[in-house]
């Protein structure tokens, strides 16, 4: 619930309005029903019987390689997802899913293989990010994530509505308030959809999964690009970049002997040079049972070499978590499968 639907949710319970606001804020630092000391006890009893708590940290799993944590999110269903904090200089960044499971099929990710299971609940994104801030000792509505990325399980596009009131709530003053520019949606490419985010102009971050610089590449391990074209795609990024003023991040994950020669960062600097855009590049994490390889460290140096000769904006995504599981649905289906 928004602020103003708890507001007429207490109201409708007979309490006074100011009590949506107190119950909004207390759920919103991370708080449970029975540590809202300051609405009544007779209160907080009924107010358990209604609300749900949605999320839990059901098990927590941390590199030795870095500081990075990854957890298993049990929902009330009993359907398991996975979250995962990753520390930088600036700050503490969350990566949460946005689904159980994922019906994209991209040849690479681990947490499309048994298919999507359902979506999750605005309440159940919100959930992750509270869960995990109270792990990392946050206290009284302290703010120890700063930055909510949403490329865990599931295609976020792919939930679109859900997904944009989790990001009205987390955004607002009087909950979490996360700063719209410090939240990042990922897409394989739902087309429509981006046209859709680029109309709503709500200012976060958007990342596409490019991973290809042919129609014909592309569709080899990412079964959208049957549904919509590159051009449609690039058509979309730059409208995107074009109405929100907003820098456009395109992931590609360098696959050995697939997308990972020099032309083909060359073609990947002229497709984009128009876009307003980072390019990202990531050295591709094989998943168990997957037929796709990741190149040599030198290849992908060779390959950042040629994007930044060009003058293309590139960087380079530091490997985090691989002992863990890092890669989406990696831990979650190791975990299942025993």
């Amino acid at each position: 619930m928004n602020l103003e639907e708890m507001k007429k949710f207490l109201i409708d319970m007979g309490e006074p309005r100011y009590r949506g606001e107190q119950v909004f804020t207390a759920l919103h630092k991370g708080e449970s029903i029975d540590e809202i000391t300051n609405i009544p006890k007779e209160l907080r009893e009924e107010l358990k019987k209604l609300l749900f708590g949605g999320v839990t940290i059901h098990e927590k799993f941390l590199s030795k390689k870095d500081e990075t944590a990854k957890y298993l999110f049990l929902l009330e269903d009993g359907n398991i997802i996975e979250g995962v904090i990753m520390k930088y200089i600036h700050g503490n960044t969350i990566c949460i899913s946005t689904q159980v499971g994922c019906r994209m099929g991209c040849e690479f990710c681990a947490s499309t293989k048994n298919g999507l299971i359902r979506n999750l609940e605005p309440s159940e994104m919100i959930g992750q990010v509270l869960a995990a801030n109270k792990d990392l000792g946050a206290k009284d509505g302290e703010r120890l994530i700063t930055n909510v990325v949403l490329m865990g399980s599931g295609e976020p596009l792919d939930n679109y509505d859900n997904v944009l009131k989790f990001i009205e709530l987390i955004n607002h003053h009087k909950g979490f308030n996360m700063g719209k520019r410090s939240i990042s949606v990922s897409t394989c490419g739902l087309v429509p959809k981006i046209i859709e985010l680029a109309d709503a102009n709500i200012g976060v971050t958007l990342s596409i999964s490019l991973h290809a610089v042919t129609d014909e590449e592309r569709k080899k391990i990412m079964p959208i690009a049957k549904v919509y074209s590159l051009k449609e795609l690039l058509g979309a990024a730059k409208y995107y970049a074009d109405k929100t003023g907003r820098r456009v991040v395109f992931e590609y994950a360098l696959v050995s002997g697939i997308n990972d020669s020099l032309k083909d960062a060359d073609k990947l600097f002229e497709i984009t040079k128009d876009i307003n855009c980072l390019i990202n590049l990531i050295q591709l994490n094989p998943i168990e049972g997957g037929t796709l390889d990741r190149p040599s460290t030198g290849r992908v140096d060779a390959f950042f070499a040629q994007l930044h000769k060009k003058g293309a904006q590139v960087t380079r995504r530091r490997e985090l978590g691989t002992d863990i599981g890092g890669a989406c649905g990696q831990l979650k289906n190791s975990y299942l499968s025993k």
